[in-house]
């Protein structure tokens, strides 16, 4: 399995940069895993041109999304396994800068998914999506880490 994380803007803050290089390490056990950046724009309609541009081709694409559907942990898991069995060995997750996404890459994805009715910033929520495709894919081969 390939796994694309494109994202916009880079991350700042030491915790982070620190937690996600960990969980990129861990993923790499399961699926080779590359983040791409996009360097902040001053429009999401540009965010949202360069973000689609690179965007593998044949990519099953996800983007984060605030109005996106809620999955537990578990579902998510499901979510990615059901990719699997039907011959999906691409996937992309996009996660967006400071303002959202541009209403064109809404248009694009495959699938809109919300970490939650919180509020995050794009740098924590890169943590929190690299963890949960982590906890899926232990989930899915039913070894400890989710309890």
């Amino acid at each position: 399995m390939r796994i694309t994380l494109i994202v916009v803007g880079k991350l700042k803050e030491k915790f982070l940069i620190d937690g996600v290089a960990e969980y990129l390490k861990r993923l790499r056990k399961f699926a080779k895993v590359e983040v791409r950046e996009v360097p902040e724009c001053r429009t999401v309609e540009e965010e949202g041109q360069k973000v689609l541009s690179l965007v593998p081709r044949d990519s099953w694409l996800c983007v984060l999304d605030v109005a996106g559907a809620e999955l537990t942990s578990e579902d998510f898991a499901k979510k990615i396994a059901e990719l699997t069995l039907s011959g999906v060995s691409d996937l992309t997750f996009a996660i967006g800068g400071a303002f959202g996404l541009s209403a064109e890459l809404r248009r694009a994805a495959a699938y809109r998914l919300s970490l939650s009715q919180m509020t995050f910033t794009h740098q924590m929520a890169r943590l929190i999506l690299v963890e949960q495709i982590y906890r899926a894919f232990k989930i899915n081969r039913r070894e400890p880490y989710h309890w």
